[in-house]
This record gives C-alpha cells, structure tokens and sequence, in this order.
C-alpha cells in the first residue's frame, strides 16, 4: 500500500470514527478506546469515589503479570528497559522486538491471551543479545548474585526454548496439567497432589465451604505442601497494600452505608487472607443495589488456572447506564419464570430462584484480568452455594459492547461469511439487540440457573467446569432468545430477529472463531472450547437442520429450519445441566473432548485465508481513559477529568513505573 493509499484509509477511518474508538494495531491485536458516556453528569463525590476506586484497580497489575508466570515481571521489566533505551525500530528486527513487546504488555506476560502458548519471537536471540549488552547492568531486573551475562543467557532461554514454559494453561487430556501448566499458582507439586490436598479440606468441612485455593499458591517447602496465601504481609503483600490504601481513600466519598461496609469487608480479606470474609463480602455485595457506582476487585476468575481453583486478579470500576438497565430489570424480575419453564429436568432446577439481580454499566477502569482485553458481561459469586442461596448480580458493559459495535460496521466480515442476502439483511437489522440479549441472558439467568444435587462436589468436572459451565448458560441464552416471552416483554421486535442471533452463533462456532487460532494448534480457551462443542454438536445431531454448504469455492453455514434448531439448544441444554448437576466428569470430558478441541485444518485455512484477505484483527483490546484529578488552591478535588490521548505505550509504561508493586 502506497502512503497516498494508507493516508486516504486514515482519514476515511477517522471520518467513520470521529470519537476515535480505534487506535493502533499490533500482531492479531486490535486496540480500541470506550467513553464515559454520563460520566460528566455524575456528582463530584461520585467522580471521587470513581477515581479512587480505579486506583485500586490498577495497583494489582503485577499481581496478575506474577500469577501468569513466575518470570513475567522480571521479562516486562527487562523488555520495558530496551524500550526506554532505545534501538532503531524502522528495521526488520526492531520492529518485530516492538511488536513482541506490545504482545507481552497485553497478555500480561510471556504466552498468549488466548491460545495459551508461548509468544515466539520473531527477532533473533543475537538481537535480544546486542540490545541486553547496551543496557547498563543496574538498569536490568539482575537478580542478586547473579553477573549480567549469567541474566542475558536466562532471558535468551526464557524466551526462545520452546521447551521452557511452552504453556501457560494446558488443558490436554491425559497429561499432568499442573506440571504442565507455565502459570505461577503451583510449584513442585502435581495434579494428584493438588487434589488431594483439596479433597482433603472439603471433606473437613461443612456445607457452606470456601472456595478453597482461591486466593493462595501451593508449592512444597522441604517436602510439606502448603499455602502461600495472598494478603496483606504474604505472598503479594505489597500490591494488596497500595490496593487497601486506595480501598479506604474511596470509602470516604462511597455513596451509602452499604458500600462503606463492602469495603471494610474488602479489606479485612485483604488483610487476613480468609476465605470465609471473600463469602460474606460477596453475599454483602449481591445485596448492595442502591448505588450508582459499583466495582469488582479481588482474586475471582479461575480460567487460568488449569484445575479452575486459583483466581485471578482483576478489577473492574463500573456505573449505571441507567436506561439500558431497564431491560435487564424486565429479565431479572422474571427470573422465576425462565427457570420454570426451563427444557431441563425438574431435579436440577430451583424451586425459588433467590436474589437474581441485573443491570447495565459503563466501565470506568479496567484493571488486571479485565485488561486490555475484557468481559462484555459479568455474573458473580461464583461460589455455588451463595449463588442457591442468597442468588448472583449481573452486568452487562454497555460502553465496551458499544465500542465493539461502532468498530465492526462496514468491515466487510458478515458480507464475507455470512450465507445469502437475506441472511446478511436480518443480521444487519437484529444482531446488535441480539447480542445484547445473549448476554443478558448468559450473565443474568444462565449462570445463575439450575442447582447441583446436594453431594456433588462443585469442583467435579474439574478442568472440564469451566467450558461446561459457559456451555450451560450460553445454551440457557440461545434457547430463550427465540422464546415468544420476549417479543411479548418488549424485548424483541418480533419473532423472526433472534434468527439473527442464532445464525452469528453458529457461524462463529463452526467457522469465524478458528480466525484466532494459530495454524496446527487445537482449541484451548473455555470459552471458544464452548462456542465449538455447542455448534458442532447440533451440526451432528441435527440432522441436516445445520450444516456447511459450499459456494463459489467457499464454505457457508447453512441453517435450514431455525424452530428445530431451538429443541437441539433444549437438549443439549439438558444434558449439560445434568452434567452440571451430577458431576459427571466422564460425560464432561467426553462432550468437549469430542467437540471442543480438535480442529479441521482444511477449513481452519480457508478461514484464516478468508479473514487475513479482510485485514482485520482477531482480538480487541481496549486502552483506558485517564481520570485526571482538578484541585483548587487548597488542595481539594474540584473535579475528575476524563482525558482519552493517551497512547497504549505511554499508557503501558505509565502503568509500568506509576503502579509498579512487586
């Protein structure tokens, strides 16, 4: 492309996207911008409580960079001090050690946000060499003891050995996933080991249990394996204070008692360490409904931990959009209705579905494992037992799905894939609504659906509950999507538009998704693991109902009766939620070992080809907005500014030095 070309698709770019949501791109990486949409209107004391609260948010990001691998930091570290040192980026190789250092900076750390596997390095290791040897030694993260050749000879392994760490989560069956795994929750200690250590506690305890493992690393200490538990003084002690101090400056512009009480409860886990507190602060939190602002901060989703024990951590500062939340008000007070009517068997339902509240937010900050990349929805505790009784609060990001949306018109994607014009009409009318209602569902009444029979073990399935349960609620979500009940509440326009959900569902699950992974790998992520089997499964049970058509030389989803498509939802729907229900780990493993994994490299190619012809990016990232204090002359806040200039690598580096703990 001529600088004439390039020059003239920048400004058509800025013309159809005058607020600026994208920005630069990188590798298979996309970043975008959200706004604050109402953020001007909120109170001066909100706007505090906001800033602060965010504060808290971005003090725990070397938390997560450890947690994903126990050389990360001293990694981001060394890469950050070749940045700053400088070294000519317009050629080949300086290019490519830029791009790897921007990937590093979005998966916080050394493997692949999704895919999991190590990032290989597309400049040589005499490269990295030359630039460590430039760097004067106490500019580098050298350890102590340890000579500054002895530090380059480790970072050159690291980063090019294929063997060291190859893996962040290894989900393969068969294999010894903790052993396995690069991710930094377990040391010295195996798969059998972890378990039993586990089951050891649950069966010492009583029904109301923790979720044991949740914020510690195991490892061995001369022979004995324990806990090193995350708080205040212990492992990570010196992010989680800087998380505490900001804790408590917010607490002083909360906006009710409630959150004041949230936060004391936030920090007492903090200090302590107890499990039981991260309980009765998440029963206290599913209670707190009045307020505008809410957050998530704390060790919560286990994704990257390859027996779903350890959380992650990550933050979240988020406030009302207050008109998009009335339609999940209208789902949420008819949570009783769904789970009646539900295609499942009457042992796994509730009885009285508790405490099922739901709304629509604007983020305000991201932070941890929210960021760059983050959820569009968030259903939480996910501890079963609070769930069933005293239920779950969902939301959904309005201004992250918005970003989504604006991005993605006239990009040529749906023309590309998508069967016919009639198809593409319907998709370009009712997708967006679709989507939205897709995750309101999943969030809001999928995950907080069904209840297990009172013996089985929450942590049955094992590596396999992670996509069972995305499974489960993205199939609650898709069944009720073409249910007549949500035309007649206004939901829906009519009873033709959730065709269009049901088509981008199946489309993505078979096809679109194998864009994200790179050639010769199988499907590793919970998510896209889910989205597979699901799409797949009724591609084989279905009958002729879905399947791949082939035009022109290309391969198209074919959806020949929508109303069958729905009673396949219903039944795959029943046999996960039995899973679900039972612990059947046998069953688990088999459904998505059988559906979600493999990958068919002739069709993986052609998708690929097809994509790469599009020039579009696979994954979005977002950069988030700076909230800039105002003070007067003596020193008092007089306002938060929102400020969006900031680009990824100042932001990064920003980040990097303003929030360095660990």
């Amino acid at each position: 492309m001529n600088t004439h070309q390039r020059s003239s698709e920048n400004e058509k770019q800025k013309s159809n996207d005058p607020f600026g949501y994208r920005d630069e791109r990188f590798a298979d990486i996309q970043m975008l911008r959200y706004k604050l949409e109402g953020f001007e209107s909120l109170s001066l004391q909100q706007k505090i409580y906001i800033f602060h609260l965010s504060e808290a948010a971005l003090y725990g990001r070397d938390i997560l960079f450890d947690q994903n691998g126990r050389h990360n930091l001293r990694i981001r570290k060394t890469l950050e001090a070749i940045f700053m040192q400088g070294f000519p980026r317009e050629e080949a190789e300086g290019q490519a050690l830029t791009e790897y250092i921007k990937q590093v900076w979005f998966a916080n750390g050394i493997h692949h946000h999704y895919g999991c596997e190590k990032f290989k390095p597309q400049f040589s290791s005499e490269y990295l060499r030359k630039r460590l040897t430039d760097i004067p030694e106490n500019r580098l993260p050298v350890a102590s003891g340890q000579s500054k050749s002895d530090f380059i000879d480790e970072m050159v392994t690291i980063l090019f050995d294929p063997t060291v760490m190859p893996k962040r989560v290894n989900q393969n069956d068969g294999e010894d996933l903790v052993l396995t795994s690069a991710c930094n929750y377990y040391q010295d200690v195996t798969q059998q080991e972890v378990e039993n250590f586990y089951k050891a506690k649950k069966e010492n305890s009583s029904s109301e249990q923790p979720s044991w493992g949740l914020n510690s690393q195991l490892k061995k200490k001369d022979g004995i394996i324990v806990e090193e538990v995350w708080k205040q003084g212990g492992m990570y002690g010196a992010a989680i204070e800087r998380i505490i101090e900001s804790l408590l400056q917010a607490r002083s512009y909360a906006e009710n008692e409630k959150q004041k009480e949230l936060i004391d409860l936030l920090v007492e886990y903090y200090r302590t360490g107890n499990l039981k507190t991260f309980d009765d602060y998440s029963i206290k939190w599913i209670s707190e409904q009045e307020g505008q602002i809410d957050f998530i901060n704390g060790f919560i989703e286990v994704y990257g931990d390859p027996l779903g024990l350890k959380g992650s951590w990550e933050a979240l500062v988020e406030y009302k959009d207050e008109d998009a939340t009335k339609r999940t008000r209208l789902i949420s007070r008819e949570a009783q209705w769904f789970e009646e009517h539900s295609p499942t068997d009457i042992r796994f339902k509730k009885k009285t579905v508790k405490g099922v509240t739901a709304g629509v937010v604007r983020a305000a900050m991201l932070g941890g494992d929210e960021y760059p990349l983050t959820a569009i929805g968030i259903n939480l505790p996910n501890a079963e037992w609070i769930r069933a009784k005293h239920g779950s609060k969902s939301v959904t990001i309005s201004n992250i799905t918005d970003a989504y949306n604006k991005t993605a018109r006239g990009n040529g994607f749906q023309e590309e894939f998508v069967i016919d014009v009639q198809t593409l009409r319907l998709i370009e009318r009712y997708n967006d609504i679709c989507n939205d209602l897709h995750t309101d569902l999943h969030e809001c009444l999928g995950h907080g659906s069904g209840q297990l029979l009172p013996d089985t073990d929450p942590d049955a399935l094992k590596a396999y509950g992670n996509t069972i349960e995305e499974a489960r609620a993205d199939l609650f979500a898709l069944y009720y999507l073409a249910d007549g009940k949500l035309v007649d509440m206004g939901l829906l326009p009519n009873d033709e538009a959730y065709k269009a959900g049901y088509y981008t569902y199946i489309m993505n699950g078979l096809m679109t998704q194998l864009a994200r992974i790179a050639p010769g790998k199988k499907i590793e992520e919970a998510h896209m693991r889910n989205r597979a089997l699901i799409a797949r499964w009724v591609e084989e049970n279905g009958q002729g109902i879905v399947k791949r058509v082939s035009k022109d030389g290309k391969t198209y989803v074919n959806i020949t009766d929508y109303g069958k498509l729905r009673k396949l939802f219903a039944r795959l729907l029943a046999e996960i939620q039995r899973i679900k229900s039972e612990g059947d780990y046998e069953a688990a493993r088999l459904l998505v070992e059988n559906y979600g994994v493999e990958v068919e490299n002739d069709l993986h190619q052609e998708v690929l080809q097809r994509y790469n012809r599009l020039n579009l990016a696979p994954y979005k990232g977002f950069i988030n907005p700076i909230l800039k204090p105002r003070y007067d002359e003596n020193g008092n806040i007089t306002d938060i500014e929102t400020d969006y200039s900031e680009s990824y690598a100042e932001q990064m580096l920003r980040y990097s030095h303003q929030y360095a703990t660990l």
